[in-house]
């Protein structure tokens, strides 16, 4: 009986040790591959969130730059309105340098319509 035991004791130790030795070369073989999976992992986690990151900013600056051309689309209509109003005041001015009628020199007729127009 006492053989038998230490049979299934040394048994058991094999098994343990086995066992033992199987996780320990497996931790050594698999460890470094998981710890650069887990690197790369990291490094695709910051590029994604930088990436992210640039795209967020990407995007405000395009809605600071429609709003921007937004801006000068509404300066420019309101410009070109005053434009048309100033213009409307000076064109009926030319016409009525047209209409007046001198006799003489045309030259000479102009210059004084145009001195008289603007109070020289």
């Amino acid at each position: 009986m006492n053989a038998w035991l230490a049979r299934t004791a040394g048994a058991g130790l094999l098994i343990l040790l086995g066992m033992t030795m199987g996780t320990w070369v497996t931790t050594s073989h698999f460890r470094p591959l998981l710890d650069a999976q887990q690197d790369q992992s990291a490094q695709c986690t910051a590029a994604r969130d930088n990436l992210a990151s640039l795209a967020q900013e990407q995007g405000k600056a395009l809605g600071d730059l429609t709003l921007a051309a937004q801006a000068r689309q509404d300066r420019a209509e309101r410009a070109v309105s005053e434009s048309k109003a100033s213009a409307k005041v000076e064109y009926a001015a030319a016409n009525r340098l047209q209409q007046e009628r001198t006799g003489g020199d045309q030259c000479a007729a102009a210059a004084l319509i145009i001195d008289k127009e603007l109070d020289l």
